[in-house]
């Protein structure tokens, strides 16, 4: 049993509301926290005591230091260092390479986000190829938003291909614009979940947010720009050409998409698999995977990721 000693305040705060932190931490870890004042014992196994003592004393330092720790903050501290015990969680919180706005913005779930963010601000191209729920496009609006805070561009230009996965675009009410919008409809739940629904409307309205599906970036060349270009596993090859040939003077691109879920019609070749073929060794371009250890959803859907692969390998095993 190891016992440790905190400011009573910070502990109360590590604990959660009615201690539902540390119910989760002692489920995860399966270890008995019992706190009296300024101290907490921790009782388990000698590893999972020992993670138990990084995470508390990490974040008693942050929070010593001003840093907010809520919920989620302690949920992703403890999921970080379950990734890495030796990782600094501080430095974690605080990175000095992340952009400021951004931290505002969104905190990164894993290390592997952490390093996607970093990716994007390094590079000014960014493939992000992974399962649902690993946060890259969550993310890649995320520095897209952040980039337009700090005036670093004029304007963030979001884009999908529409395909028909099972749907018929003809039979959905409007125009094509109208048609298309249900399929962008994750890139408006982002827009809005980090910047809020009256900042995103002023935008769209004045044109420093644009939305469009892809068939509408040809034959333009966008300056200064933010270009996010999500579910890029279903373009084709002239598709995926076309947009990479739209970056102009002062922009950067992020171009998300996740092989494994390619609806294009008649086995067509992904634009995104040949993009890879193709760009994978010139320099100044990043290519980024992320992997279902890497989902940070429910936790569910990692387990579905898994459940979906190892069916596509045993078909692949049997030849069907």
């Amino acid at each position: 049993m190891t016992v440790l000693t905190l400011p009573e305040r910070n502990l109360e705060i590590l604990a959660g509301t009615l201690d539902e932190n540390f119910r989760y931490l002692g489920e995860r870890l399966r270890v008995r926290l019992t706190a009296r004042g300024d101290t907490v014992s921790v009782d388990g196994d000698p590893e999972a005591v020992e993670l138990t003592g990084k995470l508390l004393q990490a974040l008693g330092k942050l929070l010593a230091s001003g840093y907010s720790v809520g919920k989620e903050e302690f949920r992703t501290a403890l999921r970080v260092l379950e990734e890495d015990p030796g990782v600094d969680l501080v430095e974690f919180f605080t990175d000095a390479s992340i952009p400021d706005s951004v931290k505002r913005l969104v905190v990164p779930r894993n290390l592997k986000q952490r390093l996607f963010i970093q990716a994007l601000n390094k590079f000014d191209l960014v493939f992000a190829v992974g399962p649902a729920g690993t946060g890259k496009t969550y993310l890649a609006v995320a520095m897209a938003a952040a980039a337009l805070a700090e005036h670093r561009v004029k304007r963030i230009v979001l884009t999908r291909p529409a395909v028909e996965a099972g749907e018929r675009l003809g039979f959905l009410p409007g125009d094509l614009v109208e048609k298309v919008n249900p399929y962008l409809r994750p890139v408006y739940d982002a827009l809005y979940d980090i910047l809020g629904y009256d900042r995103v409307a002023r935008h769209l309205e004045r044109g420093v947010i644009e939305i469009a599906p892809l068939a509408f970036m040809r034959g333009r060349t966008l300056n200064d720009s933010f270009m996010l270009l999500d579910e890029a596993q279903n373009t084709t090859p002239e598709q995926m050409k076309m947009f990479l040939t739209r970056l102009g003077f002062h922009s950067r691109a992020a171009i998300t998409g996740d092989v494994t879920q390619i609806d294009l019609p008649n086995e067509k070749t992904s634009g995104l698999v040949q993009a890879r073929q193709i760009l994978g060794n010139l320099t100044g371009i990043c290519f980024f995977d992320f992997f279902k250890e890497d989902v940070v959803r429910h936790k569910l859907v990692e387990k579905v990721v898994a459940a979906y692969e190892a069916h596509d390998e045993a078909r692949r095993g049997n030849g069907s």
